[in-house]
């Protein structure tokens, strides 16, 4: 199932970002609330009416080399996630869901898939973390990415996705703000086409994914 956006659509979607996640947490506690409407549970994507250009974004991967998005993924289907480590429930459930459908595809094209997941929350998302993260939700081959959070915001917004800054609360928790959209790019164009909801599910990215891979519309 898919849906296609009009301006005034899209406008509401970059206005949801805000409030899709917003996590906080110190060491090993943490909240998070996400809202979402159980009629959603089997949507795919919404096709964007004016496809969104890939970010120019250098950062540091988890192997602590620097890496470029563009070059490093032209002409290739990318799927671009904004999230954190320390994020309890939301970031996690994500990345499973798109680990899982990925690894139903042919091995050809899970090698072609490139996954990024960019961090909002640099200060303490060291590259050796979010490796360990990563390979801990399936993503042994996705890309982490950390770096200097006004280069990431700036990458961000853009596409739509709102992210605020790391605030540390009174009580010594840190509170992370951070849309929880997933960004699928194209490889015919490099542009994205696609937005997938914090609510999509493992079933529909593997329903999707083999039409994505081809540059098409869900």
């Amino acid at each position: 199932m898919r849906s296609k956006t009009t301006g005034a659509t899209l406008a509401a979607v970059t206005v949801l970002s805000l409030t899709l996640a917003a996590c906080g947490g110190s060491d090993d506690k943490s909240l998070a609330t996400v809202k979402a409407s159980p009629s959603d549970k089997d949507k795919g994507a919404i096709v964007l009416d004016t496809p969104k250009p890939k970010p120019e974004l250098v950062l540091t991967d988890t192997s602590g080399k620097k890496y470029d998005l563009l070059a490093r993924t032209k002409g290739k289907p990318t799927l671009v996630y904004f999230g954190y480590t320390y994020c309890p429930d939301v970031c996690s459930m994500v990345m499973s869901n798109v680990a899982l459908a990925k690894q139903k595809l042919p091995k050809a094209e899970q090698d072609d898939l490139q996954v990024v997941f960019v961090t909002t929350d640099p200060e303490r998302d060291t590259p050796k973390r979010m490796r360990t993260w990563l390979d801990g939700q399936g993503g042994k081959d996705f890309t982490g990415l950390t770096g200097d959070f006004e280069t990431i915001e700036d990458a961000a917004r853009p596409l739509g996705i709102l992210i605020e800054k790391p605030k540390k609360e009174k009580d010594g928790s840190i509170t992370v703000n951070h849309g929880a959209e997933v960004i699928g790019f194209s490889p015919k164009d490099d542009k994205g086409h696609w937005l997938y909801m914090t609510e999509t599910t493992s079933k529909a990215y593997s329903r999707e994914l083999p039409s994505i891979m081809k540059g098409q519309n869900p």
